[in-house]
């Protein structure tokens, strides 16, 4: 017999306290039934040990996910021809393309970023205190990456960001804005992917290109442009989101601001750790069975979904010592922000330049940073991929 639901997933909707659940399930229902947005029911895992195996397990599939009929976290904000579109949009020279525009190392973009967050702090400073972090840093400057990366002017950055508010938001039910946003951003990216301007060695330069290419040549452009939009959405919104928590964080242990100015050579290992630390994620990374699985003590049976509460794996004390320490220096950090197996992120190195960069310039511009409410009066988002407060204002 299945189990009835333990509790209603997701959990908590703030991230700067982890849930009182994670070390309940890790300890008692490390594989436990839960029930979704949708009223379905899915195993959450909440173990490293478990997360890891269904990530790197190819019987749990994430393009599954989005098929008709199946058990969902919420309901598609995609249109469903645009996810059957995407399974036919895979090539060599796609992903090619991609890969080489997720390059951290492309000419100029790392002082170019630094360059972009400079001008940013100088605005907050002009402005003067209070500010918000996040509408005049964490979002233009994640902006800034993805435009670049695209190959879209940065004059149209808040109309991309905008469309994020609808295209990442986490409902029971379809609505018709899902749609209408989903059709104007990718009116939007054909439109960039034809004209003249457009940078040969960005996203949309080489998709461009692609239509010279014989093993390429079924892409539409309206397929190549989802290529586009996806890569913006998922990239401007996971960065500036896990960017507006890891300044959280330090504001909540300003002591470690002025450890990242002092020691700038470890910058990389303090990512990590705030990567690890980050409770951005607000639901679970999703996979459907394809064929019985046994996890734990749990068979988990063909369609069923399985849910990895990243939280309950990075903060597994069988894994990291003293997990609920946040440690910048911490050696051993084999978290699972970023995922794993074959759906490991392929924009780490892109997502580390851009924290790494971020982070520097405000510690070293300003140095004072601190917040300017109670913490308890930050404004949750309800209803979003991404645990997200509002605004973050600060003073320095």
């Amino acid at each position: 017999m299945t189990p009835e639901p333990v509790l209603d997933f997701p959990l908590s909707r703030r991230a700067d306290v982890l849930p009182e659940e994670c070390a309940w399930l890790r300890e008692k229902q490390p594989v436990a039934r839960v029930r979704t947005l949708t009223g379905d029911h899915a195993w959450l895992v909440s173990s490293h040990a478990l997360a890891k195996q269904v990530l790197e397990d190819a019987r749990f599939s994430l393009k599954d996910t989005a098929g008709a009929g199946v058990p969902r976290q919420y309901a598609l904000t995609i249109p469903p021809e645009v996810v059957n579109n995407m399974g036919n949009i895979n090539s060599a020279g796609l992903r090619s393309a991609v890969m080489k525009s997720l390059s951290p190392r492309a000419d100029g973009l790392a002082d170019q970023l630094r360059t972009r967050a400079g001008e940013f702090v100088e605005a907050l400073l002009a402005e003067g205190p209070p500010a918000d972090l996040r509408a005049g840093f964490a979002d233009p400057f994640s902006a800034a990456l993805h435009c670049r990366v695209i190959g879209v002017p940065f004059a149209d950055w808040r109309r991309l960001m905008s469309g994020l508010d609808t295209a990442f938001m986490t409902s029971a039910h379809t609505f018709e804005g899902a749609g209408l946003n989903w059709y104007k951003d990718l009116g939007y990216m054909v439109e960039r992917l034809n004209a003249p301007d457009v940078p040969a060695d960005s996203l949309l330069g080489r998709l461009g290109a692609l239509r010279e290419d014989s093993e390429s040549a079924h892409l539409t452009d309206e397929m190549l442009a989802t290529v586009a939009v996806s890569m913006f959405g998922a990239g401007a919104v996971s960065t500036s989101s896990f960017l507006v928590l890891a300044v959280l964080a330090l504001l909540q242990h300003p002591e470690l601001i002025g450890y990242l100015r002092e020691h700038p050579e470890r910058m990389g290992r303090a990512v990590d750790e705030l990567l690890r630390w980050n409770l951005s994620i607000g639901d679970g990374l999703p996979r459907l069975a394809l064929e019985d699985v046994r996890l734990g003590d749990v068979l988990v049976a063909k369609g069923e979904l399985v849910l990895v509460l990243v939280e309950g794996a990075n903060f597994d004390p069988a894994v990291f010592t003293d997990p609920e320490r946040l440690d910048l220096d911490r050696e051993h950090n084999p978290h699972l922000s970023f995922g794993a197996g074959r759906h490991f992120c392929p924009a780490t190195g892109l997502a580390r330049l851009h924290a790494e960069t971020a982070l520097s310039v405000l510690a070293d511009r300003m140095p004072g940073l601190r917040l300017a409410v109670p913490a308890e009066q930050l404004v949750w988002r309800t209803g979003f991929i991404k645990r997200l407060p509002e605004r973050l204002p600060v003073l320095w």
